[in-house]
């Protein structure tokens, strides 16, 4: 037996890749393709075949000789893998998924090991790698080969350009009634989400960090440490505004900070906020940077509200019990709690977010007295609502919606019990936030907590699970989440607080851009990089 001709089985793998490997693509495309009538058939057939024109230009030039069978099994993994995820939970691949997927741990991501992701291996790569590793091809001599692939990866190429500029008009519109249609071409959207990931942060590393705020003037300290200012800032995982108890929810889920509301308690919960991004890699460093979302730059290396507030003299501490602070802990004292084995707590490597409060005293009274004096924020990141597996985020006691979803594998699932264990997690963040108001209500110096989470989440809306769509074309699921104060009297007094006006602000928007000015408003830090204007307390503060 001679073989395949090695034109013939690079144009096998990939055709391959540009039908099978891109289920989620197609699926998409005949569903946006309606709006064109019986041209978008045409431009869908000539889309398909310059994909496959493509993939073989890009066979041709790199699945030569040794590196055949090895890259020929790489394009396929990618395509499998990101195929499943896209067409089990409806997201995309950009560079922020990237920054997802490399700067997730081991918690996060064995989650997202279920079944159907073993049915995908085994059918996406598996099977067709082990008959392309095993596939006969004939050997040409060196130069042969290399004119000849040479030659067909050039005319490959130019033949799908030539049909894409031809089917130019139709397939703009095409775009422009689905945006996300970019994001789901396998396996280049993955190859090229890695890659601009890795320039960026080849950029940042390169970078020498540039500080802010070295105009800012130390603050002065108390006569003692109890009346110095104490902040907690609290930032929530994959809540979302839409399920949030205090914004109108039908569903009560936060009964506890409704109830401390109704006894008194000094709460105000603000209705209308937008994150910074649609995932923890963009919206952490973003929520506590002074430019805002338009501005910030992922790719510069700059100093945060924690080095700003440090260098007015204050103490800082960062207790994290989910993936990492994402670089914006990196010169402030830190505890993580992975490590921690604390019965009815911990189990294996991951606490419930109770944790948090049983740490924090501790993490308070390991910060120098003298900067304690002046002030302290302390920053609790929390596992919040983090999905897929949404059941395991609440202790046994904190599920009253029932029945509830207990598996990762969301498509499996109902979509009521999807939203049972969503809701549920909910409710065990409302009981967290109303502990640690009771416990700081307890402080007789001035007291805030901020809580604000740093992205929403999709429950199946559109057929989208999770979060991380490009922010253009995320649902505001993704984008609108909840964000609540609490101060203290004399914080009030301190602030001079009119709280009768900060709850008439509570009702307008809001976003992530206003929380670096903010929590530097209630320290009192005066910097030129501390903008006023987006400080949400500054227009309820009495004059004098």
């Amino acid at each position: 037996m001679r073989g395949w001709h090695p034109l013939a089985a690079l144009t096998l793998l990939a055709g391959w890749l540009a039908t099978v490997g891109n289920v989620p693509l197609w699926s998409a495309v005949l569903r946006a393709q309606a709006a064109l009538g019986w041209r978008g058939w045409v431009v869908t057939l000539a889309w398909g075949l310059a994909l496959a024109l493509v993939n073989l230009a890009v066979l041709a030039w790199l699945a030569a000789g040794p590196l055949r069978r090895p890259v020929g099994v790489a394009l396929l993994a990618l395509a499998a893998v990101a195929s499943y995820f896209m067409l089990a939970y409806g997201i995309v691949v950009d560079a922020s998924m990237a920054a997802n997927v490399f700067q997730t741990d081991w918690r996060e991501a064995r989650d997202l090991l279920t079944p159907g992701l073993l049915v995908a291996l085994v059918l996406g790569v598996a099977l067709p790698g082990w008959l392309w590793w095993r596939l006969p091809v004939r050997r040409w001599p060196a130069r042969r080969a290399l004119l000849v692939r040479g030659g067909v990866g050039a005319a490959a190429l130019a033949l799908a350009v030539a049909l894409l500029w031809l089917s130019f008009q139709d397939l703009a519109a095409l775009m422009r009634n689905d945006r996300a249609l970019r994001y789901l071409i396998n396996p280049y959207n993955s190859v090229y989400a890695a890659l601009r990931h890795g320039v960026g942060q080849r950029a940042l590393a390169s970078e020498p960090l540039q500080p802010i705020g070295l105009d800012v003037q130390p603050l002065p300290a108390a006569a003692r440490e109890d009346e110095a200012p104490l902040v907690v800032l609290v930032v929530g995982e994959t809540a979302r505004a839409a399920n949030w108890g205090l914004n109108g929810y039908a569903r009560d889920t936060t009964p506890r900070l409704r109830a401390l509301i109704q006894q008194g308690q000094p709460i105000v919960s603000f209705v209308a906020v937008t994150s910074c991004g649609t995932n923890t890699q963009t919206s952490v460093p973003c929520l506590f940077a002074p430019e805002g979302r338009a501005r910030w730059n992922p790719s510069r290396a700059q100093e945060n509200l924690l080095d700003l507030l440090q260098r007015a003299g204050l103490a800082v501490t960062w207790l994290d019990n989910q993936s990492g602070c994402k670089g914006v802990c990196a010169r402030v004292p830190s505890r993580q709690t992975d490590h921690l084995q604390v019965p009815g707590l911990c189990r294996g490597d991951e606490c419930h977010d109770e944790i948090l409060l049983r740490e924090l005293p501790g993490a308070l009274q390991a910060l120098p007295d003298a900067a304690r004096r002046v002030g302290t924020l302390a920053v609790l990141h929390m596992m919040g609502s983090h999905g897929p597996a949404y059941f395991k985020r609440t202790p046994a006691g904190f599920k009253p919606f029932q029945p509830e979803c207990t598996t990762a594998q969301l498509q499996a699932c109902e979509p009521a019990h999807i939203v049972n264990a969503y809701d549920n997690t909910l409710r065990y963040t409302d009981h967290v936030l109303a502990e640690l108001i009771g416990w700081l209500a307890q402080r007789r110096g001035p007291t805030a907590l901020l809580y604000v989470s740093d992205h929403g989440e999709s429950l199946g809306e559109g057929g989208l699970y999770l979060h991380g769509m490009p922010y253009a074309v995320a649902p505001r699921e993704q984008k609108e989440v909840p964000m609540l104060l609490w101060a203290n009297d004399a914080m009030q007094r301190r602030l001079g607080l009119d709280w009768a006006c900060l709850q008439r602000r509570a009702q307008e928007p809001a976003s992530h851009d206003h929380v670096f000015h903010t929590v530097a408003g209630l320290f009192g830090v005066r910097s030129a990089v501390v903008d006023a204007g987006r400080d949400l307390l500054a227009a309820c503060r009495r004059a004098g």
